[in-house]
C-alpha cells in the first residue's frame, strides 16, 4: 500500500516546484526496498557519546555510498531527532525531515560515490534503553523490530547491508560492548572512548551496543574464533551454569554448518529487563540476565537453547538474512533446528526426539485452534516460523539424505555470503544438490496450513523412546505397558531408560489417578527412587497419599522448581507441620524472580502460628520485590503474590503505577491490566486516584 505523508517545514514556506518535489521523493521510495535499487550505502562511520542524565545519544554518522541509478533523491530513516545537521562531500545540503525520514535531495548520477555526514541528538523512545541496574545505569540496544533508526539515522529496510563501524564515549568504569572488533581504547579524565571495527556488512536492525559495569571471561573456540561471556561482577559464580557447552556448541556449529564462523568474534552480553530471551546481533548477543544463573538452576531453566540458537543465526539471519517478512523462516526455522542439532550433540537423541516431539504437540494445539497458517505467511506466529520452520528441515534433511543437505546448506550460505536470500534461493540449491523436485515438499510444508501429522508421526517412531507412540496427538502409553490383568507393573519407571521422561510422566499421571491399583504403592515408591528431576517433580506437584515422609525428602532436591512445588503442597496437605516447612526453607530464594522466596512470604504471611510479630518485615520484603530496582519477572512474582494477599500499600501501589510505563511490553500490559482491575475495587479506588495525581503533580 502506497503512503504519502505531508508536512511543512517550520522555518521555510516550501515553493510549489519543492513541495511536488518531495513528495515525488516520497511517493518514489515509499516502498523501502526500491531505495536499494538505485543507492547502495557501503559503510557508516558512528561517533556517538551516551548522556543518561536525559536518557540520550548523539554524534555523527559518515555513510559512504554508491548510485546504481539515476535519481533525485535518496533517504534514510530517523525516528523523531531533536537535533540534526547535514553535509553532503563536506558541503552543506537541501533536506527535509518529517520526524521519520530524511530526505536528501540532489541529481544523483549513477556510478558517482558520495559521503554523507549526518550530525544529531536523539532522546530515543525506543531500540535504545537506559536502565537502572543496582547503583549504575545500563544501556542497550534491541533493533530487531524496533528499529534502530531510533537512535541512529539508518535504513530500516533489512535488504540494504553496511559495514558499521562503531565509537561509543561513555564514563570511565563501565565496559562498552558493541559489534565488531575493539581496536583501540582511548581513556580520558572522565570517559573512555571505545573504537569497534565490523569489516563486513549486516542490515542496521543487527547494529548493537551494550554499555554496563561487566567482567568477562575469554575462551577460544577450537578454529581460533575468540569468544568473550560477560557477566556482572558479582556473578562469578554464576559465569559456568550459565555459559555451560558455549564451547561445545560453537565448534559443533562450525563443524555441523560445514562452515567457518563468519565473523571476527563472538560475545554474549546479559542486561536487565531485556525485551526477549535474547538477540543475535552480529558478534554481539545481548539476552536476558534472568538466564544468569546458579548451578541448582541450571536442572530447570538454563540458558543452552537461548545461547545455541542465538549463535546459529550469526549465520542464518546475520550472514544470509531473509529479503521479507514472508521468508522469516529462513532465520527463525534454520536457527531453532541448528539449536536443537546443537542440543542433540550435547543430550542425545531421546532428548532431540522429544523436544520434536513437544514442538509438533504445539503445531497440532494450533491446528485445532484454527490458528495456523502457512509458513511462508508473513503473518504467521512465532510457532509457525520457529517450530513448524524446524520440523521443515528435519523432514527434508531425511528426504534427501544428511550429507546432500549438509552440501546444500554449505553452497547456500556461499553463494549468498553477507546478501538477502527467499526461499526459493534456499530450494534451488537444495535440487541442485539432490537432484529432486521440490514442489511437493513446498507445498505441503511451507505453502499449506495443514500439518502432515502422518509423517510426524512416522518420523517420530525412528526413535525409540516414543516409538510405541500411536498417535502424536493421543498417545496410550498404559495399552502398551500394563501387564495381562489390567496393572501397571511396579518396574515401569526403572525399565524405561533414563530421558524417557514423557513416557514415565505419562505413566505416573494414570497411576496417581488410581491408587486402588494392586502395584500403586510399589510404582510411586519406584518413582520417588529414581532419583530423577523431572519424575520427582511430578510427585511434588501430585503429592500422593500415603507417602508422606517421601513427599518431604522433596524439599531437598537440587532443584528450585521442585522446592516450590513441594512447599505450597506439603504446606497444604500437611497443616500441622506447617511451621517446620517454613523453617525448613527459609533460606532460599530460588531463581532469579525469587519464585521460592516470594511464596515462603506469602506463606509465612497466613501461617498464624509461625512468628506473626514478623509479619511487618515479610510485607515490606515482599513490597521491595516490586521496585524498579528489581528485574521486571521477580516484580510480577511479587505483584501476583501481594495480588492473591490484597496486601497492596503505598509503596507497592506507586510501583505498580511505574511498572505501567515499563519499556517491556509484557510486564507493561500485565501492570496496566492489574492496576485497572485494582481502580475497580473500592478498597484501592481511592487511593490509586490520589497517588496519580499526586505523580501528575511532580
Amino acid at each position: 500500500m502506497l503512503k504519502i505523508v505531508f508536512w511543512s517545514h517550520p522555518y521555510k514556506i516550501l515553493s510549489m516546484k519543492q513541495f511536488l518535489c518531495i513528495i515525488i521523493a516520497l511517493i518514489f521510495f515509499s516502498a523501502e526496498a526500491q531505495q536499494t535499487e538505485y543507492v547502495d550505502f557501503i559503510s557508516a562511520k558512528v561517533n556517538v557519546a551516551t548522556k543518561a542524565v536525559d536518557k540520550g545519544i548523539g554524534g555523527q554518522v559518515l555513510y559512504q555510498f554508491k548510485i546504481l541509478k539515476n535519481v533525485d533523491s535518496i533517504y534514510l530513516d530517523a525516528k523523531n531527532f531533536e537535533q540534526l545537521e547535514f553535509k553532503l562531500n563536506n558541503k552543506s545540503v537541501a533536506h527535509d525531515y518529517n520526524n521519520k525520514q530524511i530526505v536528501i535531495k540532489q541529481s544523483f548520477k549513477k556510478g558517482d560515490s558520495h559521503s554523507l555526514l549526518i550530525s544529531y541528538y536523539v532522546k530515543p523512545k525506543k531500540a535504545l534503553y537506559f536502565v537502572e541496574h543496582n547503583d549504575y545505569n545500563q544501556i542497550w540496544t534491541q533493533g530487531q523490530g524496533k528499529y534502530t533508526s531510533n537512535w541512529l539515522p539508518s535504513l530500516d529496510d533489512t535488504n540494504d547491508k553496511i559495514e558499521f563501524n562503531l565509537t561509543i564515549t561513555h564514563d570511565n568504569d563501565y565496559s562498552v560492548v558493541a559489534n565488531g572488533k575493539l581496536i583501540n581504547k582511548d581513556i580520558g579524565e572522565k570517559t573512555t572512548t571505545w573504537h569497534y571495527n565490523m569489516q563486513k556488512p549486516m542490515p542496521s536492525y543487527l547494529v548493537a551496543l551494550a554499555i554496563g559495569k561487566y567482567n568477562k571471561k575469554e575462551i577460544t573456540s577450537k578454529s581460533g574464533v575468540p569468544i568473550a561471556l560477560y557477566y556482572y561482577p558479582e556473578d562469578s559464580t554464576k559465569v559456568e551454569p550459565t555459559y555451560r557447552y558455549t564451547k561445545q556448541m560453537f565448534d559443533f556449529l562450525e563443524e555441523e554448518i560445514g562452515l567457518a564462523y563468519p565473523w571476527q568474534n563472538y560475545k554474549q552480553v546479559p542486561v536487565k529487563d531485556f525485551l526477549y530471551s535474547g538477540m543475535e546481533n552480529t558478534t554481539l548477543t545481548i539476552f536476558s540476565d534472568d538466564f544468569m544463573i546458579d548451578k541448582t538452576s541450571f536442572v530447570d531453566k538454563n540458558y543452552v537453547n537461548v545461547n545455541a540458537h542465538e549463535l546459529a543465526h550469526q549465520w542464518f539471519g546475520d550472514y544470509v538474512t531473509a529479503t521479507e517478512g514472508k521468508h522469516h523462516w529462513l532465520q527463525e526455522g534454520f536457527a531453532t533446528y541448528y539449536a536443537l542439532l546443537a542440543e542433540r550433540d550435547i543430550f542425545g537423541d531421546d532428548y532431540y526426539y522429544n523436544t520434536l516431539y513437544e514442538y509438533a504437540k504445539e503445531l497440532i494445539n494450533q491446528q485445532v485452534k484454527d490458528e495456523a497458517t502457512p509458513l511462508l505467511d508473513p503473518k504467521a506466529s512465532s510457532v509457525t516460523f520457529y517450530k513448524k520452520g524446524a520440523w521443515a528441515l528435519h523432514i527434508l534433511k531425511e528426504k534427501i539424505g544428511e550429507k546432500l543437505f549438509k552440501t546444500a546448506v554449505k553452497n547456500y550460505l556461499n553463494k549468498y555470503a553477507f546478501k538477502n536470500v527467499n526461499t526459493d534461493n534456499f530450494l534451488t540449491e537444495v535440487e541442485k544438490v539432490s537432484g529432486q523436485n521440490l514442489d511437493a515438499f513446498k507445498k505441503e510444508w511451507l505453502l499449506s496450513k495443514d500439518l502432515p501429522i502422518a509423517k510426524m508421526r512416522t518420523t517420530l517412531k525412528k526413535n525409540e523412546s516414543i516409538a510405541f507412540l500411536e498417535t502424536i496427538e493421543d498417545a496410550d502409553y498404559l495399552k502398551y505397558r500394563t501387564d495381562e490383568n489390567g496393572y501397571i507393573p511396579s518396574s515401569l519407571v526403572m525399565e524405561l531408560p533414563k530421558g524417557y521422561y514423557t513416557e514415565r510422566i505419562a505413566v505416573l499421571n494414570e497411576a496417581l489417578k488410581k491408587p486402588d491399583y494392586p502395584t500403586y504403592k510399589d510404582l510411586i515408591q519406584e518413582a520417588f527412587n529414581s532419583n530423577e528431576i523431572k519424575v520427582r517433580q511430578l510427585l511434588a506437584n501430585r503429592m500422593p497419599e500415603g507417602f508422606k515422609k517421601e513427599n518431604e525428602s522433596l524439599l531437598q532436591d537440587a532443584s528450585y522448581l521442585t522446592k516450590e512445588l513441594a512447599l505450597i503442597n506439603l504446606w497444604n496437605n500437611y497443616p500441622y507441620d506447617r511451621v517446620k516447612y517454613l523453617e525448613a526453607t527459609k533460606d532460599v530464594i530460588g531463581f532469579n524472580n525469587r519464585n521460592v522466596r516470594c511464596l515462603w512470604l506469602t506463606l509465612a504471611l497466613v501461617t498464624k502460628e509461625y512468628n506473626p510479630r514478623l509479619n511487618a518485615l515479610y510485607i515490606n520484603e515482599l513490597t521491595s520485590y516490586t521496585s524498579p530496582e528489581y528485574g521486571f519477572q521477580t516484580r510480577e512474582n511479587a505483584f501476583n503474590y501481594i495480588n492473591k494477599l490484597q496486601i497492596f500499600n503505598v509503596d507497592s501501589l506507586l510501583n505498580l503505577i511505574d511498572a505501567t510505563s515499563h519499556h517491556n511490553w509484557r510486564f507493561k500490559s500485565f501492570a496496566r491490566d492489574l492496576l485497572k482491575s485494582l481502580s475497580e475495587d473500592e478498597k484501592y479506588k481511592e487511593i490509586i486516584v490520589n497517588l496519580q495525581e499526586q505523580l501528575k503533580e511532580k
